[in-house]
This record gives C-alpha cells, structure tokens and sequence, in this order.
C-alpha cells in the first residue's frame, strides 16, 4: 500500500485527505439528504468542510486515526469514514457517503473493515458508535456488523442511539 493508502476492501479504498480536499467535504455534506441525521442537521458551509478536514489532519498526527476519504475501486469520490477520538477515552466509528451509492452495501463493508483494521492496529479494546434514533439504516449497518446497543447518548441536544464493539465480540479469523 502506498503511504497514503490505509486500508482496502474488494470496492473501497481508504486513503489520506489531500490538503485541497475541502470541496469534497462540503460537497459529500451539501444537501439535507447527507446532513440530517448529523449535529447540527444542516448542510456544511466550506468553512465548516474546511475545519473538520484540519480536525481530520491533527487526529491522524495525534492518534493515527480519523476519519479517511473513501474512493471506489475506479477512483471516484464515495465519502468518509474512519475510527477517531470521542471525548478522551473512547474511539468512536463514523461515515458518510454520497447519495448515488445508498444501498449497495457499502457502509456496511467500510464498517466491517474498519473494525478489523481498528482491532489488528490495537488501539484500544473497543470502540463506539451513535446514530440518530431516526437512521434506521445505519442502525442496522451497526448491527450487521456485530456492534451492540447500549445506553444513548445525548449529543447536541438529541438522544442519539449508541453502540460498542469490543475485541472479544469480533468473530476469531481462520488461520491461513
């Protein structure tokens, strides 16, 4: 893998920001349809896209790991998804990808492989997620994926739905 490539699946590719990347952001965060469910609820400004790719930058430097851009195997721009800091103590597992590829299973396979990836490097003994009480999807993304509900967190002022994964949950891998 390249320095900038972190980690790949049979149709996903996770690499590193570029420093110019603030459109994508604000682009993969530009319509209600990709914001709704997130703090805030309202499409990111290319300010706001540009803050959280510099948070992005100093959560790689300070914990090699954040949320990384995710293109498809034919190099296209799908979205983000990572394992990063909440809080102190915890990791907490987060994506989003753009409307057009909903549905093919791929949030289900990034989240999978991060969590493989995140046990492998081990970071920590577990890790958590939230999703809006409404995002059925992804709730049923975490699940697939072995996660498992625990009490909900209020963030910014709603009680999301939140999930943990620890080490042991994770089914054992065959040798090869």
């Amino acid at each position: 893998m390249s320095d900038r490539m972190i980690l790949k699946t049979p149709r996903l590719r996770f690499v590193m920001w570029d420093e110019g990347d603030a459109a994508l952001v604000q682009q993969l965060h530009s319509t209600m349809a990709t914001t709704r469910y997130l703090p805030g609820s309202a499409p990111w400004s290319p300010e706001k896209a540009a803050e959280r790719l510099r948070g992005w930058f100093d959560e790689q430097a300070s914990d090699g790991t954040t949320k990384y851009k995710i293109v498809a195997e034919d190099g296209r721009f799908v979205g983000r998804a990572g394992i990063s800091r909440f809080g102190s103590e915890q990791f907490e597992l987060g994506y989003s990808l753009i409307e057009e590829v909903w549905g093919k299973g791929l949030a289900t396979e990034a989240a999978c492989a991060l969590a493989d990836w995140f046990f492998e490097r081990r970071l920590a003994s577990g890790f958590i997620a939230f999703t809006h009480p409404e995002n059925v999807a992804s709730q049923r993304v975490l699940r697939k994926i072995g996660m498992r509900e625990r009490a909900p967190i209020l963030i910014d002022g709603v009680l999301d739905m939140a999930f943990e994964m620890t080490a042991d949950m994770r089914p054992a891998k065959p040798n090869s």
